[in-house]
């Protein structure tokens, strides 16, 4: 993906957590397929050498004092964006299971203009599925909940690999949800009358580590996912002043 300076200016947002291992093949995936775009990593109170590595990669970075969650971190990278004019910014997970090759397709929507907010989907292509039957339980009640209450279909609402046009990255900046935010924020955005869509992308399965969100914790996830959902969806939609 190369840009010249009549395209928009994109700033991909890589939150990571312990992500040290990964993190020197992430930062080189972006470099080959979207080399003018702006990497930032947030180090979300990483306890091993993440910031230290993205400072040997040569990469802007912004070390949070604590861990703050998934929610904290990238409503860092987005007001980051804002305040830094950019026009798109694109969340990249620091685990290594996104796909850089990948971007093109979940920028497309918003360049054609379609789209405000776009949602890359490991399940709208044949081959994808969840790897554990807790799981797939879970993917699938939030799928099904999402969509009722925005009357929109949705096929993977706990993606994190999303791109946003520089109105919804200002809304987002505000009201970024905190604690495993992905499906309350496509309700938020669809209250707020933006043009939220989703595009089929591959992903790899992550390689180092392991996934904050564990079996154990499967239960409390779905449970407070739904609720809070279910309150984006009664509660009034925040507002901002856009740039005209």
């Amino acid at each position: 993906m190369n840009r010249n300076e009549s395209q928009p200016s994109i700033c991909v947002i890589v939150p990571a957590f312990n992500e040290e291992a990964s993190l020197p093949g992430v930062v080189g995936d972006l470099r080959q397929h979207t080399p003018d775009a702006r990497i930032l990593v947030i180090d979300d109170g990483s306890t091993d050498g993440t910031s230290q590595v993205a400072g040997q990669l040569n990469v802007r970075t912004i070390r949070l004092p604590f861990n703050l969650g998934i929610g904290g971190a990238v409503q860092t990278g987005l007001l980051f964006a804002q305040r830094n004019g950019f026009d798109i910014a694109v969340q990249f997970d620091g685990d290594g299971q996104h796909r850089a090759d990948q971007i093109d397709r979940i920028l497309e929507p918003i360049l054609t203009g379609t789209a405000d907010a776009v949602i890359g989907s490991r399940y709208l292509t044949s081959s994808a599925a969840c790897s554990h039957p807790l799981k797939k339980v879970g993917t699938t009640l939030l799928r099904l909940l999402v969509s009722l209450v925005t009357g929109q279909k949705f096929s993977d609402t706990t993606s994190g690999f999303r791109a946003y046009h520089r109105r919804t990255l200002a809304y987002l900046a505000q009201v970024y949800p905190q604690d495993y935010p992905e499906p309350e924020a496509i309700v938020d955005l669809c209250r707020a009358g933006y043009k939220v869509v989703e595009v089929a992308v591959r992903m790899r399965s992550r390689s180092t580590g392991r996934s904050s969100i564990g079996l154990r914790f499967s239960p409390y996830y779905m449970i407070k996912v739904m609720l809070a959902t279910l309150i984006a969806r009664v509660r009034n939609p925040f507002t901002i002043e856009e740039d005209k």
